[in-house]
């Protein structure tokens, strides 16, 4: 029995296959870098959307977005993080008037009556060292007075909860709206660049 063997060898299939190994050795190296920057860009535009629907300064939000674990190869992941519970009025921009404190939770200037920062009868308000600038509030307020038991007073606070925030409405839409279109553009760019 005779056995014949035909190879046939074409030059795009070895061109194809030096691009192919390439890529398989460069890729894995230039996709971390790729995912830092586009997260570094998506960042900016969290931090930038987060100042208006929080209320907050800019300056208090990439304080509380802080610095995010970056990709490293192996690991293809941009994580931002943040922490914190319902923040104290007093950040919120907070001004003391007639019927209570004025402030801007949620980027909207809101009346909070019968809350105060300053002690003393209108219009002779003073300052008082020891609130150091918080909203305070008396726990009976709006209800019927009994001056044979004291009142406690209270912090008041905003509602506001920079993680849920940060994870919501405009804050998650300009997140997506710059993250997604652009890692595929980059990566795509990447690839084609590595193949020629």
């Amino acid at each position: 029995m005779i056995i014949i063997s035909a190879r046939w060898t074409d030059n795009n299939i070895q061109k194809y296959g030096k691009q192919l190994e390439r890529l398989q050795e460069r890729f894995p190296k230039v996709v971390p870098r790729i995912v830092n920057q586009v997260g570094n860009r998506s960042k900016t535009q969290v931090i930038r959307a987060l100042t208006k629907q929080t209320g907050l300064p800019r300056k208090t939000i990439v304080k509380a977005v802080g610095n995010p674990n970056t990709a490293k190869p192996g690991k293809l992941s941009y994580e931002m993080t943040t922490r914190g519970g319902d923040i104290r009025l007093k950040y919120f921009n907070a001004k003391e008037i007639r019927k209570g404190v004025s402030a801007t939770p949620l980027g909207k200037r809101t009346l909070f009556e019968g809350a105060f920062m300053k002690a003393g009868r209108f219009p002779n308000r003073v300052t008082v060292g020891q609130f150091k600038g918080h909203v305070y509030r008396r726990s009976g307020y709006g209800m019927r007075r009994d001056n044979s038991k004291g009142e406690m007073i209270y912090q008041v606070r905003s509602g506001v909860f920079i993680p849920k925030e940060m994870t919501t409405g405009e804050t998650q839409a300009a997140f997506l709206r710059t993250a997604e279109p652009l890692l595929k553009q980059r990566i795509d760019a990447a690839i084609v660049k590595l193949l020629k």
